[in-house]
């Protein structure tokens, strides 16, 4: 979710339309339009007449029965974001030749902030079940590419992710700061990361960093097996060789230009 003060920044009635937009979730996918007044917090006079707006736009959509859900164009605009497009569009011949070779579950994620979000999915065949969907975002604790990714975050970020409660999935997840900080020493020691039931029990993942031209990490890609059946040791040499050829795969990074004096 948008921080409050980042909103305040934009302008009252930007704010409130960005307010309005997220309050849709993967679990609140159509609000009536009272609904959406009380998730945003806002006067039902002040929701009608930023709906219209918005559905004027495309931002949103009016089904039949009169509730709304997010219209097509704002996922068109959303899709251009070059982080997520180009990041994608590298990426995605090697995600197939890692599902193809293993039929299982294969991710890839970028940081924002302390969450993670999933830009690719590719569903193996007879793949255990996993609770991503691409664009859905997840904590950077449980799952392999989030403990790659907070791995090689900024000190900064580590200190405030593992300041804040750790959310538990399962009885396996890590839920203490000391845990946490030796599973990601671990995964800058190996190169990889492992997630052992973290986050469902049937599952088993496997993350490797993906670096850019300069050497930093701008995603990771992961493989998600049923456990039990293969171990980590085994599934970690497919990994690292697809978030090398990713990584090779990445055009250079256009240096920045000094704006005139």
């Amino acid at each position: 979710m948008t921080p409050p003060r980042a909103l305040e920044r934009t302008g009252p009635v930007v704010a409130r339309a960005l307010r309005l937009l997220e309050v849709f979730t993967p679990d609140r996918r159509s609000l009536t339009l009272s609904e959406m007044a009380r998730h945003a917090g806002l006067p039902v006079s002040t929701v009608h007449r930023l709906t219209a707006d918005l559905v004027a736009w495309g931002a949103l959509e009016r089904d039949a029965h009169g509730a709304y859900h997010i219209g097509l164009r704002l996922w068109e605009i959303g899709s251009l974001a070059p982080r997520g497009l180009g990041l994608r569009e590298c990426a995605l011949p090697f995600l197939e030749d890692l599902s193809q070779v293993t039929r299982e579950n294969v991710q890839l994620a970028v940081r924002e902030g302390t969450e993670l979000v999933f830009v690719e999915r590719i569903a193996g065949t007879s793949a255990v079940p996993v609770l991503t969907r691409v664009g859905g975002r997840f904590a950077l604790t449980a799952t392999g590419v989030g403990l790659v990714l907070l791995a090689y975050a900024p000190p900064e970020v580590q200190e405030e992710v593992l300041a804040r409660p750790i959310k538990r999935y399962t009885d396996r997840t890590m839920i203490t700061s000391r845990e946490v900080r030796a599973a990601l020493a671990d995964t800058r020691t190996r190169g990889y990361a492992v997630s052992d039931r973290q986050v469902t029990m049937d599952a088993l993942s496997v993350a490797a960093p993906v670096h850019d031209a300069a050497g930093e990490v701008v995603a990771a890609v992961s493989l998600v097996v049923h456990h039990g059946v293969t171990p980590a040791h085994a599934i970690a040499p497919l990994v690292l060789t697809s978030a090398r050829a990713i990584s090779r795969a990445l055009p250079p990074t256009p240096p920045s230009v000094a704006p005139p004096e």
